[in-house]
């Protein structure tokens, strides 16, 4: 079966899966309940490209593309849109981003693409009667992530630093700041000079094009496999965190370290 016909295929099973007969748990959800699973299924398939594994893969991205298609089979249903649209959409955006493939502009380079697509995309945003060079950010992308499309947004339009040096003296500043924080015991103070620190790190990672919410995830999950030997090692000898010092954890947190090299 060729892919048209497959995908056919998939577009009319979630409308019969939505339709009478059909599933009851499926013909209860809306937009709105389905959200949590469009996160988790994104987040699978960033946990699947980050085990290396084809399988997992190929299979988180097929609960991905079920949420498209439940999606917008919700919206078919209340005659909004269908697929097809969504594919249009797509389609025409994709073909008007890349005027060097499809028109006469020139790109050299993938750093030229990436300028002419964020001028395209800029372009288009007026079209829509945006209010701000800000807008069009989810607030409901983790607020690192967020943070970062922020940040790089404000720069283009020259609302940066010059030089990484300036962003280091930035982070220090706003350390001694949230130092100052503590010592007034001040709560709402410290919460905001906190977010004032993580802030400017996004900012340095920006700089040197390093993304704040894959090095915070990565090392999340670095911290999890190496507290995770330590209780392997524990439980190996019959014992449990109470029974051993905070130097002796230290010391199977360095041996799980050295294992990573």
């Amino acid at each position: 079966m060729d892919t048209e016909n497959r995908f056919a295929n998939l577009v009319n099973l979630m409308t019969r899966l939505r339709g009478p007969g059909g599933c009851p748990w499926d013909g209860e959800q809306t937009h709105e309940s389905l959200k949590p699973y469009l996160i988790e299924e994104t987040y699978e398939v960033i946990e699947a490209i980050d085990e290396g594994s084809t399988e997992m893969l190929k299979e988180e991205l097929g609960d991905l593309l079920l949420q498209v298609v439940f999606h917008s089979e919700l919206a078919r249903e209340k005659g909004e849109f269908d697929i097809s649209d969504v594919m249009e959409g797509l389609i025409n955006k994709l073909v008007s981003r890349h005027p060097h493939v499809f028109g006469n502009a020139e790109a050299k380079s993938a750093e030229d693409v990436l300028a002419q697509w964020h001028k395209l995309k800029e372009e288009e945003k007026k079209v829509k009667v945006r209010d701000s060079v800000l807008a069009g950010i989810p607030p409901y992308m983790p607020s690192l992530q967020r943070a970062h499309k922020i940040a790089q947004k404000a720069a283009r339009v020259g609302f940066d630093w010059g030089h990484i040096d300036q962003v280091f003296e930035k982070v220090k500043e706003e350390i001694m700041e949230f130092e100052e924080a503590v010592e007034k015991n001040s709560p709402e103070e410290m919460e905001s000079e906190l977010g004032d620190i993580l802030f400017s790190l996004v900012n340095v990672g920006r700089f040197l094009e390093v993304n704040p919410e894959e090095a915070l995830r990565k090392t999340i999950s670095r911290f999890i496999k190496r507290f995770r030997y330590i209780e392997e090692a524990l439980a190996q000898k019959g014992k449990d965190f109470k029974d051993i010092s905070l130097e002796e954890m230290d010391d199977l947190w360095n041996v799980a370290k050295s294992l990573e090299k």
